[in-house]
């Protein structure tokens, strides 16, 4: 019902990005009116299905860390070597899919846009994407940047600790955290906006620095975040850190990336406040 444009978009991106964590695109059809878009089957479903538990499988701590890499992996590509860059703009647990082996795969490129404009770092842009998720930056100036992608990650990153949704009871998850956290005490103080399915009671090696990155995220001006190529290194840093043997593909990510390439907010109307 979204018609052809979305339609016509995901078609564009999808046969020309390639990434073993992006979802795959076999084929589609247009005949008589029927818009049909064919992908590889991706057995366990979204993220949300899994951290909600409507899915049956338990995410601990590993494995969270496993689907964070993955998905960030998959905007990395999509930023620093799609050509022109691709923003996707609707980073969310119900857009990350996971495979057989729970591998993250990032799906729905209905909303994405290339950066074609010819500075090279943004496009004026009507608003689209889902609030809570949506960078506040972008929402209040229409400018569309990779660290609009950047944000939503972040919150991504907290709704993996939580498995709380962005917006719940009329709370911000980014505020809630924001205004609890404590680095001065265990886990941050964040005891109680933990999902207790993460492995709490056993030793969560490297949450406290998984916390920071998120928050790096989700600073309020784009400038301030890090680059996706940056977040995939810190993470697996923290899965490094953790004891996890990283394949040769997952170590070489960041490394491959590198050779190609605060306060209240000062915005009025600013949409999380």
């Amino acid at each position: 019902m979204q018609g052809g444009l979305e339609f016509k978009t995901e078609i564009e991106l999808l046969s020309r990005v390639h990434h073993k964590n992006l979802v795959s695109l076999m084929g589609f059809c247009f005949e008589k009116g029927e818009q049909i878009l064919v992908y590889e089957y991706v057995s366990n479903g979204s993220l949300k299905d899994s951290l909600s538990g409507k899915s049956g499988i338990r995410l601990d701590w590993m494995r969270r860390l496993r689907v964070a890499l993955g998905a960030a992996s998959g905007l990395a590509y999509l930023h620093e070597f799609a050509n022109p860059p691709i923003i996707h703009r609707d980073i969310k647990s119900n857009n990350i899919l996971l495979d057989e082996s729970l591998n993250a795969k990032v799906s729905d490129f209905g909303l994405s846009k290339p950066i074609v404009d010819s500075e090279g770092s943004y496009v004026i842009t009507q608003v689209k994407g889902t609030m809570g998720y949506m960078d506040p930056e972008y929402y209040m100036t229409h400018k569309l940047t990779e660290k609009s992608d950047v944000y939503s990650f972040g919150v991504l990153m907290l709704e993996l600790l939580t498995a709380r949704k962005p917006i719940e009871h009329g709370k911000y998850i980014v505020r809630e955290v924001q205004e609890t956290m404590d680095q001065t005490k265990d886990l941050y103080n964040l005891h109680e906006f933990l999902d207790p399915a993460i492995g709490l009671g056993t030793t969560l090696k490297g949450l406290q620095k998984f916390v920071d990155l998120a928050m790096w995220c989700v600073k309020e001006s784009g400038s301030d975040r890090p680059m996706m190529v940056e977040v995939v290194k810190e993470i697996e840093n923290i899965m490094e850190l953790v004891g996890v043997n990283l394949d040769a593909n997952s170590t070489s990510i960041s490394a491959s990336y590198e050779e190609t390439s605060k306060g209240n907010s000062p915005y009025p109307g600013y949409p999380y406040s």
